[in-house]
């Protein structure tokens, strides 16, 4: 598109037109803008956002220097740490990932070190729910970040051009949030304009000169985050109201020059057919374009007059336009996409509520309606019932002098089906259906366990705790070496399972897969929440509140890539030796968010955060060896198995138990197929993974009482890695021209191999 002139008379630079998603703009402005750092973990639905980042990277399009980190409170502090380095610093996040990162927001907004923080709207669990609702971002609102929200994914872009702007204004020095919808507006694709050449953008942006930094020791050593007392604590929160007020007027010129620059113009107050209106609905996001298109409905067809208010600027509120905006209108409806649980409204309702009685001279009567929750559409039909919630009010007001309407409801509530109570499918596992004749003793003599009874054929009229009936791909191996592990199990099992893909694809309420008692919670607290219920099942028993023949084993379900950002909890309960199992199954990436990078993907691997191409060729460090990390922490029992091996798999599972309730913690890992992500045929599952033993990439051993046995050595069956990379998909590009990390790659395997088969040699405690 050709350069054209404003009135002002300045040229609007040229553009072109695109069809992209909002996540896609949000990543393309990043990389226009050439950010030094970012910091990142992926969660639903943001995470496309570094995907489409690492993608560009990948190609050469642009420097920005892209962290992965364990977890997204670890990717706040790589986001802060880089940011007091005095460069540009971007991330994103959701939902509960924004809640774990949130102690972090308050550390940077109060020593004032500016960056960019997309959040695309999740709902909070629990329980799970991936889809929109704004109970995330409502969270963020006293952090002391500024926080715009784009309606469209056309405002995606630009506002996050125009927030790095406001953040980096002299005065402000704050960080910056820009807040979309979740699947409506970040995976909505749309025709928008974007500027041709990312130096536009850059020039908009100008050189960004921090004050100081913490990357010149010599010439300016400065202290970050020193400790205050009353007195200076109270003093540095008036400051950052001070920057807060400071960045009205900012925000302001920031849309002004900008709006020259680009054709497009916003305010912190959006207004739609507002000039005449008695009737206002006040929503936020993707909501106000549907509800602007009843607006025109309603006026058209029914003659009334009603009319829309969004706020694009959420922090600083905008308290004078919504004072504007509002000053004729009799009744408002204020749609809020979350719930504060106080009996008046979310967050909106009571913001909105406190700005009207601010104006002495406005008598608007605020009536606040809960909707959109969990992902529900805001649909036409919603936005008019909304409308028509202030048409019954207004038409009291009128009759009656008198509002009964009330002030605050949810719209469109589904209240479930009265009297209705789930049935299990299952009748409850008897406790002689979950046993079998395996026998475990300890050996005086070799201080090892000896496991006896292991009859394949026999164990598979054992009963199955984890029945058919999950959604799991084609292929998946979670469930097959889950299952092959369990059979091990004699006796009553309570599972806890950590969110990943073994959690989603079991538990769709209300229908479980688990024939046992089953407990979810987050990645980075799963192993907590188990010490927990170990602790108190223990302690009832103690003062007699629990009666039984056996104690159930508890066991600690985890993968996809969930030791990365549960890491913490799990060393934590490893340490204080709780009696339980810890079994991760490792399919080498965040499957269950898309497959990304987690820690245990190997060098080289293609995931869609390692991305192959002229500038990068997939994952750019090795992968963690999580069994040896457990091992460091002294625990009884530590094991790696197969389902390629099923009998050796069922023999430390046994192990495990015992341990688990006559000493303490044990843990496993099973390395399981995911052809989907792999890129193989989906029954060639079992074969992939019995070529990664043979490889030695994953040795099958245990580690018991602190001493190192192999369990199988492939001996005359070794084969080079190459072969197992060669079996899949995504790692067939280091077989062509990428010797130097397919070399990189085979000594560090070797490396691993020579130092296990080193400590089975040792059998010194």
């Amino acid at each position: 598109m050709a350069s054209k002139k404003t009135t002002a008379g300045s040229k609007i630079a040229e553009q072109k037109y695109i069809l992209e998603s909002g996540n896609e703009l949000a990543a393309i402005a990043a990389s226009q803008i050439n950010y030094h750092v970012m910091g990142y973990y992926p969660i639903t639905p943001s995470t496309q956002i570094a995907e489409y980042l690492d993608a560009m990277k990948a190609n050469g399009i642009h420097d920005v220097k892209m962290v992965p980190a364990d977890g997204e409170h670890g990717a706040a502090g790589i986001c802060y740490g880089a940011a007091t380095g005095g460069g540009r610093v971007f991330n994103a996040t959701s939902a509960n990932g924004l809640l774990f990162a949130l102690e972090q927001l308050p550390v940077q907004s109060g020593t004032r070190f500016p960056m960019v923080l997309n959040v695309v709207n999740r709902t909070v669990s629990g329980p799970l729910d991936i889809k929109c609702d704004h109970s995330d971002i409502m969270m963020a609102l006293n952090t002391g970040w500024i926080i715009l929200m784009a309606h469209d994914p056309q405002m995606v872009y630009d506002l996050n051009v125009c927030a790095l702007k406001v953040g980096e204004a002299e005065g402000v020095q704050l960080p910056v949030i820009v807040s979309s919808d979740g699947f409506f507006t970040s995976h909505q694709k749309k025709k928008i304009k974007m500027f041709a050449d990312g130096q536009v953008v850059r020039d908009f942006l100008g050189t960004y000169k921090a004050k100081f930094t913490s990357l010149e020791p010599g010439k300016n050593p400065v202290t970050i985050g020193a400790h205050m007392n009353e007195d200076e604590l109270t003093a540095n929160h008036q400051q950052l109201v001070e920057a807060m007020e400071a960045a009205r007027p900012v925000i302001k010129k920031v849309f002004e020059e900008y709006s020259k620059l680009s054709g497009r113009k916003y305010n912190p107050v959006e207004t739609h057919n507002m000039k005449d209106a008695e009737i206002a609905l006040f929503v936020s996001g993707s909501s106000y374009e549907t509800a602007c298109l009843v607006s025109d409905i309603l006026r058209k067809e029914k003659k009334v007059k009603v009319g829309v208010v969004a706020t694009t600027q959420i922090r600083p509120f905008p308290e004078k336009e919504l004072q504007k905006a509002l000053e004729n209108v009799k009744i408002l409806v204020v749609g809020d996409r979350q719930d504060s649980y106080s009996g008046m409204g979310g967050n909106f309702s009571t913001e909105i509520r406190s700005a009207l009685k601010n104006d002495t001279k406005n008598k608007t009567i605020v009536l606040s309606r809960i909707y959109g929750l969990g992902g529900t559409e805001f649909s036409p039909d919603s936005a008019t019932k909304m409308f028509e919630v202030g048409i019954k009010a207004l038409k009291e007001l009128k009759e009656k002098k008198k509002v009964n309407v009330k002030s605050y409801d949810y719209l469109e509530q589904y209240p479930g089906e009265k009297g209705f109570t789930p049935k299990p499918l299952f009748k409850p596992l008897t406790l002689e259906s979950q046993k079998s004749n395996i026998t475990v003793e300890m050996n005086p003599e070799t201080n090892k366990l000896d496991v006896k009874g292991v009859n394949l054929r026999e164990l598979t009229g054992k009963a199955r705790r984890l029945a058919q009936g999950h959604g799991a791909c084609n292929g998946c191996g979670i469930f097959s070496a889950i299952n092959t592990f369990l059979k091990g199990l004699e006796g009553e099992v309570v599972l806890l399972v950590h969110t990943g893909c073994a959690m989603v694809v079991t538990t769709g309420y209300p229908y479980s897969s688990y024939r046992t008692t089953y407990v979810h919670n987050l990645f980075q607290n799963g192993a907590a929440t188990l010490s927990g219920i170990v602790e108190m099942y223990h302690e009832r028993k103690r003062r007699g509140e629990i009666t039984g023949p056996e104690d159930p084993t508890f066991v600690m379900i985890t993968g996809d890539g969930g030791h990365d950002i549960g890491m913490g909890p799990s060393i934590g309960a490893a340490i204080r030796n709780h009696k339980m199992i810890i079994l991760e199954y490792d399919n080498e990436g965040y499957m269950n968010t898309g497959n990304q990078l987690s820690f245990s993907t190997p060098l080289g691997h293609r995931t869609s955060t390692s991305n192959v191409g002229k500038a990068q060729v997939g994952k750019q460090f090795q992968h963690k060896d999580v069994a040896q990390i457990f091992a460091a922490c002294h625990i009884p029992y530590i094991f790696t198995g197969t389902e390629s091996n099923p009998m050796d798999l069922i023999k430390k599972a046994a192990k495990a138990q015992w341990y688990s309730k006559n000493v303490g913690l044990a843990f496993g890992k099973l390395f399981i197929a995911c052809p989907f992500n792999w890129k193989t045929p989906d029954n060639m599952g079992t074969r992939v993974i019995e070529a990664a033993v043979n490889s030695c990439f994953f040795p099958l051993y245990e580690v018991e009482n602190g001493i190192t046995n192999i369990t199988y050595n492939p001996g005359d069956k070794k084969i080079d890695v190459s072969e197992w990379l060669g079996m899949m998909g995504k790692t067939k590009h280091l077989l062509k021209n990428n010797d130097d990390i397919l070399d990189s790659f085979r000594k560090e395997v070797d490396r691993r191999w020579t130092r296990l088969n080193a400590m089975n040699d040792c059998d010194l405690l």
